[in-house]
């Protein structure tokens, strides 16, 4: 197979944002090349203590967004152990990425997530490219300097957040031209 990905574009849903605290609930990844075109996608949802579960997902966040809450709840009795999800995602870039470079790793605000992989799946970490890519550097310079906004809708489900890095990246590049 030809491994031609060269993003490997990840969201994590958790049950905060303190990476020592919080775990992971939910990941996805969708490997695409420099066009944006999609490769490959990744699943899965990571079995969390319960306990630690409603301990973390409470404040102001989780009651604004209470539906994603219970439906990342729910699905958590279905969830897989955390090292094999990472198994599995080493698999999916062992598929998809070239093994003799490391992967570069894209997202919103990626160095949050990437805490929580270096947290959680230090093997998979060590795959990842100590630069990555961030959408979020390309909001703030179009927000603040050109007044530009991109309307990206708020889903908290990992593919979905993928799907609009994705397209809010688009968004910015198109202006360049």
């Amino acid at each position: 197979m030809t491994k031609h990905a060269t993003l490997l574009w990840i969201d994590l849903e958790m049950t905060g944002l303190d990476p020592r605290e919080d775990r992971i609930l939910e990941v996805a990844a969708i490997a695409t090349d420099w066009e944006f075109n999609e490769i490959a996608r990744y699943e899965a949802v990571t079995r969390v203590d319960t306990e630690l579960m409603n301990q973390r997902m409470v404040g102001q966040f989780w009651e604004t967004f209470s539906d994603v809450r219970d439906q990342l709840m729910e699905q958590n009795e279905n969830g897989k152990d955390v090292l094999a999800v990472e198994d599995e995602l080493l698999t999916f870039v062992d598929e998809h990425f070239d093994s003799e470079k490391p992967v570069l790793l894209a997202g919103n605000s990626i160095h949050q997530d990437r805490k929580f992989i270096e947290n959680e799946w230090p093997r998979l970490n060590a795959k990842l490219h100590y630069r990555m890519l961030d959408v979020s550097a390309w909001k703030v310079v179009f927000e603040g300097k050109y007044k530009k906004k991109f309307a990206k809708p708020e889903a908290h489900r990992a593919i979905e957040d993928i799907q609009g890095s994705i397209e809010e990246l688009k968004y910015y590049l198109a202006k360049l031209k």
